[in-house]
């Protein structure tokens, strides 16, 4: 049964007072009138198949950690990340999420004379230079939006360089999925005294691709190029709040200097280093991924209105020929499905949503959905 006009008026309301970020299960269940464990999270795109059975046993073992402070340097987790890839531990900062790290990246890009960004671009981003005081340049990255074949898609970003100009991009793009190219990358090193690439979703490609697109092994030879990195998203952990941040040890040794001591807590240091030495879990990511994202990015593009992107991540950027916002709205009420709208990005509005890809059935009952809700809309 569709809703009624109160019903709307509230949904509505709930949505607008949503906050930008997806994986709001509290307030999607409110909209929905169910329990939050009903919600079926299509909005935040963590990996359907996690947390690592290792990470979990690693956090019970280490329960008793909770009586004592943790090692404020964090040498144990510092020297599994740097093992991981491999580095020099020196190198690596852990954080309370990437998104702690973006901070101290935003405070050291706000001294530049401008901050570029590839719009549509994840919105902490803005929020954390702006904190800062910083001189931000929206720079769009061309293609996205439907063709007139009809079907969506994103084209090569071409990005001007620019002295005295910081960058802010993430690689895969996020809300796209769209992959960065070396090329493009790598002549920013030469013209700006600090790039920040943050890699959040890097992991879910396999290793082999990773080793085309990431810029890690240019961080020893470019003290201006800093790499920040999540370990939620790819373990299912982001209850845990846990990243990393690359970049060379004397700017490092200065975010230290800036933010709280003891931002890592011992339970998640301990799953973090778990996690990274549980090689045969990291396999199943990389199997998973692409026939799942094939299944929902042709389930979709088979719905009238609807025009998915291409993407490398787990997850998709659809435009719909309707309002997105109405859709999730009928999502969450019929079908007690959250998906993503992209009225945060101010360069999409309310034609476009993002979902995360996740297994097979779940897909299915999503693709099921959406079809009701479209031919409904």
């Amino acid at each position: 049964m569709p809703p009624s006009n109160s019903q709307r008026s509230d949904s509505q309301r709930a949505g607008a007072a949503q906050p930008a970020h997806g994986g709001n299960i509290a307030w999607a269940a409110a909209l929905a009138g169910c329990s939050p464990h009903l919600i079926l999270d299509f909005s935040a795109s963590i990996n359907p198949l996690g947390p690592p059975p290792s990470a979990i046993a690693a956090i019970q073992a280490h329960l008793g950690d909770l009586r004592h402070y943790p090692d404020p340097s964090y040498a144990d987790l510092r020297r599994a990340i740097a093992a991981f890839h491999p580095l020099s531990h020196d190198w690596i900062l852990p954080g309370n999420g990437a998104a702690e790290l973006l901070t101290w990246a935003a405070r050291d890009l706000a001294t530049l004379d401008t901050v570029r960004l590839l719009t549509p671009a994840f919105g902490d981003y803005l929020r954390a230079l702006q904190a800062f005081g910083a001189t931000v340049e929206k720079i769009p990255l061309a293609g996205v939006g439907v063709t007139e074949c009809g079907n969506a898609g994103v084209t090569e970003p071409v990005i001007p360089s620019r002295p005295h100009s910081g960058w802010l991009l993430n690689n895969p793009h996020n809300p796209t999925g769209t992959l960065l190219p070396r090329e493009v990358l790598l002549p920013l090193l030469e013209a700006s005294p600090l790039v920040v690439v943050d890699e959040a979703f890097m992991d879910f490609l396999p290793p082999e691709a990773q080793s085309q697109v990431s810029l890690l092994e240019w961080v020893a030879r470019c003290p201006n190029l800093v790499i920040v990195r999540s370990l939620t998203k790819f373990y299912s952990l982001p209850g845990l709040r846990l990243g990393y941040a690359i970049a060379h040890p004397d700017r490092l040794q200065r975010w230290q200097q800036w933010r709280d001591p003891w931002s890592v807590n011992s339970l998640a240091a301990a799953a973090a280093i778990a996690a990274l030495a549980d090689i045969p879990f990291q396999q199943r990511p990389w199997d998973w991924l692409p026939p799942a994202r094939q299944q929902l990015f042709d389930g979709l593009a088979a719905l009238p209105g609807l025009h998915p992107l291409p993407s490398a991540a787990n997850y998709l950027l659809v435009q719909t020929d309707g309002s997105a916002t109405d859709l999730q709205t009928r999502l969450l009420q019929q079908h007690q499905i959250l998906i993503r709208h992209c009225t945060s990005f101010p360069e999409l509005g309310d034609r476009f949503f993002r979902v995360a890809v996740r297994t097979k059935a779940e897909n299915q009952r999503l693709l099921e959905a959406l079809a009701n809700a479209v031919k409904a809309g």
